[in-house]
């Protein structure tokens, strides 16, 4: 199937295929490719594998070998020995359908396993630890609560495959080893002469290692693709697997491993209550002594922002722009003032919020001073609509759920409004923004600001918004209990703040957004000079 043509030539996404407002790789564009999780889906049907090369060695996997030879020996006469080495892949699901065509065969098989030493007692109690594992019959003991013995095998091993390549390519090479010995493998000459004496050529092992598990991806694809339920034994499983160990052990934090490793002991640390119940740590960030001046910087600036407008001649009629950029300004000013109190928030995890309405208050005046002045008027009675929907959104509040100041906001809400108490005049738009729906990307890019919107505010609304890779950023961990699988889990340490550099950018955008402002509005230059003489004092220090 070829791959899609790019129709991006240009930008970040070229190379992409567009298609209404997704951007796919060529070969995602497809709509073939599906990738899995090996670990997640199909470790645990391999368990048995994993376990046993983490006893024995990776070096031991010729044991492998043959055991299957073994076996399909045993059955040569029973069975087509292609459907035999399909079913000795090393999945305890291929050794329940084995089981399944030959109900006999069990203790063979057993047998056979056991005598190339590849059952020790160490891993059948591990596997003995899982209720409702498939192939049940192969290790022929009665469930047992896995003890510390079990929990450091399970997850000594589980770390060694996902850490070693060589490990997971032996462990994915069980199907072609058994296909080979049943005379069904077949490849292209140069896999063949690659695979021949895999793996005790050392200088072709990596190649062949990335080989095998390539092959090993793509006869999975295979079967599903010719069998949508061919794993869904083995997804089963997966899922009982991760969840009894969700229920035998712990989580881990990276930071509880650091301190056991400080202490020299071997066993994970419970977190104590208390630091659960207060967020897990508690951080209080002294003000930066290069960052101190910054609160009082910002107090001033706004200061002289509303000295310039007020010692200046305004235009008292059509009063909307003015109200319009002070209130904005000013809204930006409180934001960068508030923040600047606290070094907590001198960071982007706490901090989006203020670089997110620099941008915007910026894109806004700038985009609003190129259209006609009506616009401001528009602006105002947008916010005022959208007081009355939040009224009467109020209204819907049950009686008996309402708390004794519901009243008196609403009432706030509803003289925000600006609709008279007779008649009702107020228009409520629920476009997204008073720009008839404009977004404010489409304002960036109108007013020359797409640069800024794209590189600063869609990064920031990223973090305000929640969006995963922030949350996964600044809110959540991996696990490091390697029986979780990697999962994440939410962080209990804070980000400390105290960033200096990104303070100073705060009051460096605000100060440029006050000269912006106060140029779109015509303020007198004398108004503005006397309002801001005290910046000359500061240059010069």
């Amino acid at each position: 199937m070829p791959l899609p043509r790019s129709n991006q030539k240009t930008g970040p996404m070229a190379g992409h295929v567009q298609k209404g407002r997704t951007y796919s790789p060529p070969l995602a564009a497809t709509g073939i490719l599906q990738l899995g999780d090996w670990v997640r889906d199909d470790l645990p049907d391999l368990l048995w594998p994993v376990l046993t090369l983490s006893e024995l060695g990776t070096a031991e996997g010729f044991r492998f070998i043959r055991w299957q030879k073994a076996v399909l020996e045993d059955l040569s006469s029973e069975a087509d020995p292609s459907f035999i080495a399909e079913c000795l892949d090393g999945r305890l699901t291929s050794l329940d359908r084995l089981a399944v065509r030959f109900p006999d065969a069990k203790s063979l098989i057993r047998a056979r396993a056991e005598e190339n030493g590849l059952l020790p007692d160490s891993v059948a109690r591990a596997l003995a630890s899982y209720p409702l594992r498939p192939a049940k019959w192969f290790v022929d003991r009665e469930l047992i609560v896995p003890g510390r013995r079990e929990v450091d095998l399970l997850a000594r091993s589980l770390l060694a495959v996902l850490k070693d390549g060589h490990r997971e390519a032996i462990i994915k090479c069980l199907y072609v080893w058994g296909a080979v010995q049943a005379g069904t493998f077949s490849s292209s000459a140069e896999v063949i002469d690659l695979l021949r004496l895999y793996p005790s050529v050392p200088d072709m092992r990596g190649k062949a290692d990335s080989v095998i598990r390539a092959m090993w991806g793509a006869r999975k694809s295979l079967l599903i693709r010719e069998d949508a339920n061919h794993f869904a034994g083995a997804v089963e499983w997966a899922e009982v697997f991760w969840d009894a160990n969700s229920i035998t052990t712990r989580c881990a934090r990276g930071r509880d491993f650091e301190m056991e490793k400080s202490k020299g002991k071997e066993e994970s640390v419970d977190l104590p209550a208390e630091a659960v119940s207060n967020g897990g740590e508690s951080v209080s960030v002294t003000t930066p002594e290069d960052g101190a001046h910054l609160q009082q910087l910002a107090m001033d600036l706004l200061s002289s922002y509303v000295e310039a407008l007020e010692t200046s001649p305004a235009r008292l009629y059509d009063q909307e722009r003015q109200e319009v950029h002070s209130g904005l300004v000013s809204r930006v000013g409180r934001d960068v003032i508030v923040a600047l109190g606290a070094p907590d928030f001198w960071c982007m995890e706490h901090g989006a919020h203020v670089v997110r309405v620099l941008v915007e208050v910026r894109i806004y005046i700038q985009w609003m001073a190129q259209q006609d002045l009506s616009i401001y008027r528009a602006f105002q009675e947008y916010g005022a609509g959208k007081a009355k929907l939040y009224a009467r959104i109020l209204e819907e509040i049950p009686e008996e759920a309402r708390q004794p100041d519901f009243g008196e906001a609403v009432k706030t809400l509803e003289a925000l409004s600006r609709n008279d108490s007779v008649i009702d005049h107020r228009v409520v738009d629920t476009r997204d923004s008073f720009a008839e729906g404009k977004s404010i990307r489409a304002m960036a890019q109108e007013c020359g600001l797409l640069d800024l919107y794209r590189q600063t505010y869609s990064m920031a609304s990223g973090v305000s918004h929640s969006e995963w890779w922030s949350v996964e950023t600044h809110a959540m961990e991996r696990c490091v209990n390697v029986l979780h699988g990697g999962h994440f889990i939410p962080s209990l340490s804070l980000n400390a703040g105290g960033n200096v550099a990104l303070a100073k950018s705060w009051v460096d955008q605000f100060y440029a957004l006050i000269r912006i402002s106060l140029k779109i509005l015509e303020t007198d230059e004398g108004a503005m000079r006397n309002a801001f003489t005290w910046l000359e004092g500061k240059a010069e220090e």
